[in-house]
């Protein structure tokens, strides 16, 4: 009698159900390994790449917080005054006086040093030699006084910082070279060795100040 029931459930029973398989299942199933992550080392391992030390369940939120948190600042703008530029226009139109007068002065000094040496040089040609002299000293305080005040002024800018550095200290030593240069002229007029001394002094001193000049005139864009 059992046996027969047996028999009787196992007949009405229905079969058991297989998962089916459809081309390209195991391709899927695959992919979804590849997309998952690994959560011992935190890095994803599939296609999607989530900055480090993201979770899955939050990568959203915090990938866009990532976002927000890299925003680059604009920089900010750096304004001048009106005397800024006017006493940059000075410094500029000084700078362009600049070469004509070395070149005067040297002239001037190379004939006062040749008529020192072979006799007694005209008054006017020391009178021209101071002349130029102190033309250059005056060009020199106000493009020194200009300068530094807005160099000062743009210490804040960015923009050509190295470059107006360089230019500034070359012509302060300039400055210093001169300032040499005319302490040492007094005894030019009596002694061949301090006039030879005062021309390297003021030869050395125009060849700094020109190259500072020069490079401004040429990257300062």
């Amino acid at each position: 009698m059992i046996p027969a029931l047996i028999s009787v459930i196992l007949a009405v029973a229905p079969p058991p159900m297989l998962e089916p398989r459809y081309p390209g299942s195991q391709a899927r199933d695959s992919l979804s390994v590849q997309d998952s992550w690994d959560n011992t080392s935190r890095i994803p391992v599939g296609p999607r790449a989530i900055p480090f030390g993201l979770s899955p369940s939050t990568d959203r939120g915090a990938t866009e917080s990532f976002s927000s948190d890299t925003t680059v600042r604009r920089p900010r703008a750096i304004e001048y005054s009106d005397a800024y530029y006017t006493r940059l226009t000075i410094h500029r139109i000084a700078s362009y006086a600049e070469l004509p007068l070395f070149g005067a002065e040297y002239v001037l000094g190379e004939r006062l040093l040749h008529d020192e040496r072979t006799g007694f040089p005209p008054s006017s040609l020391k009178a021209a030699h101071a002349g130029v002299a102190g033309g250059l000293a005056v060009l020199f305080g106000v493009n020194t006084i200009t300068g530094v005040w807005n160099l000062w002024d743009s210490r804040q800018d960015p923009s050509n910082r190295t470059l107006r550095i360089i230019h500034s200290v070359a012509m302060l030593g300039a400055d210093a070279g001169f300032a040499v240069a005319g302490a040492t002229g007094g005894n030019a007029k009596n002694n061949l060795q301090d006039a030879r001394r005062h021309r390297a002094v003021s030869v050395g001193s125009m060849a700094l100040a020109t190259a500072g000049t020069a490079i401004m005139w040429l990257f300062d864009k």
